[in-house]
């Protein structure tokens, strides 16, 4: 629903554009536009390439013949884009022979990407960013690609995809040591089809497990990533197999798959309060209960207190919660047990109630820690680029599909985590890769190219 608001908002702004552009003059003089635009004319930014045409009135007045000489000059930008296109690049290695004794020699080979393949790491890069970042699927590149007068089958494509994915899988294997190896990490999983082998047609739901490390908000310094797991169904045998051995703190909903993770000597769990809240939105939105309505109120208050203590230090998280966030929780726990003997036990209501009693006990941990979050939100954040994906290409057609697919999210959300550029940073791994030795993998996160 919220993409549908989304995309009706584009629909009317599209619409307003093109009321405005019918009511233009139709020359190109400067007069006064017919209303003010609402959005923000930002400057063009100064590391683009300039591309100056100047267009002169000549050297002789056109009234009188006499020389003209220039006052000054009117500058207009105009953002223009040109598309990316191919190139081949050819490694000439020339074959040479001693003149004295008539020995051979000749340059090696620089490892590629893909042994005795045709693309290059930039290449590989894009049709990687395109399928798993833009959404694009192979079918729809290899379209694109057509009109360069490149013939890429999408055969071709899913060949490169798997090859390429299946070199950067020790990456891949590496963030996701690093997600586990943090005090705290949050966890989720969304639904994805899969194609059932030999019936055309014919899907299953299977999943995309997403688990992330993200200290930013309590200044830890490890640098935020993001893991992805797949699997052909949901069972909880999955994320018990994933986070096998790990101890800290897992943000996760009331999913009961989770509940292997928790235990003497496993992980601690920290309920998400988010889910809480959602409950009790959906009876809102149906009945408008006045219950319901004045839990949102509270649980708005504390979120109010989160925003105040995220960025900080975690002694100084702890004590923001402490003094403001804890009289609210332990008041809104109290305020929902008097409530539940008021209404029909059967209700919805009553529904929303006793899972919020049954998750804030798992949520209070929050209070004491400042490691740790109120909510989930960062794991679902990391969800969406999968919502929007599956969108577009549908359905996963295999299990090493999907085993592709989990290997090239946790890339390039990882990269965007650390605000660096997937394709760019993918095109610099994948040039080197190869011959990269596998107990320096370190060297080839994001953060190491950033800093380079």
């Amino acid at each position: 629903m919220d993409q549908l608001a989304f995309n009706l908002q584009e629909d009317a702004e599209i619409e307003a554009a093109a009321k405005a552009q019918k009511a233009a003059p139709a020359d190109n003089t400067d007069q006064p536009a017919p209303a003010k635009r609402t959005h923000n004319r930002a400057p063009l930014p100064d590391h683009l390439e300039r591309q100056e045409e100047i267009l002169s009135p000549g050297d002789a007045c056109g009234d009188c013949g006499g020389a003209l000489k220039q006052l000054g000059e009117d500058v207009t930008e105009e953002l223009e884009y040109v598309p990316g296109h191919f190139i081949v690049k050819r490694i000439v290695r020339p074959r040479m022979a001693c003149t004295c004794c008539e020995a051979f020699a000749q340059a090696e080979l620089p490892s590629r990407p893909i042994t005795r393949g045709r693309p290059g790491p930039g290449l590989l890069a894009h049709v990687l960013v395109g399928k798993y970042c833009d959404h694009l699927p192979l079918y729809r590149q290899s379209v694109i690609y057509s009109r360069d007068k490149v013939d890429l089958h999408r055969s071709t494509l899913t060949d490169w995809v798997g090859r390429s994915t299946a070199l950067l899988e020790p990456l891949a294997d590496h963030i996701g040591k690093l997600v586990r190896a943090g005090p705290a990490l949050f966890a989720d999983d969304t639904p994805v089809k899969m194609q059932i082998k030999g019936k055309t047609g014919k899907a299953q739901t299977a999943r995309l497990w997403s688990y992330v490390r993200d200290e930013r908000p309590w200044h830890g310094q490890a640098p935020p990533c993001a893991w992805y797991q797949f699997s052909v169904d949901r069972k909880g045998e999955h994320p018990s197999t994933h986070l096998a051995g790990y101890q800290g703190v897992v943000h996760a909903d009331g999913f009961t798959g989770f509940n292997g993770l928790f235990g003497d000597g496993k992980a601690s769990e920290q309920a998400c309060m988010v889910h809480v809240r959602r409950k009790f939105v959906e009876v809102y939105d149906r009945e408008g209960s006045a219950i319901a309505e004045e839990a949102i109120k509270r649980i708005a208050a504390l979120y109010a207190v989160e925003k105040e203590a995220r960025y900080k230090p975690v002694e100084e998280r702890v004590a923001v919660r402490q003094e403001e966030a804890k009289p609210v929780f332990e008041e809104l726990e109290a305020w929902l047990q008097l409530q539940l003997p008021k209404i029909s036990g059967k209700s919805i209501l009553a529904e929303a109630i006793r899972y919020a009693l049954g998750r804030m006990p798992k949520a209070r941990a929050y209070l004491d820690n400042g490691q740790l979050e109120l909510d989930n939100n960062i794991c679902e954040r990391s969800i969406r680029p999968v919502t929007l994906g599956r969108k577009n290409y549908l359905f996963m057609g295999s299990k090493g599909g999907g085993d592709a697919a989990a290997i090239a999210y946790t890339l390039i959300e990882t990269a965007r985590m650390n605000n660096v550029d997937p394709e760019a940073w993918l095109r610099w791994v994948l040039a080197r890769i190869a011959d990269h030795k596998m107990n320096r993998l370190e060297d080839l996160m994001p953060w190491k190219w950033a800093a380079e």
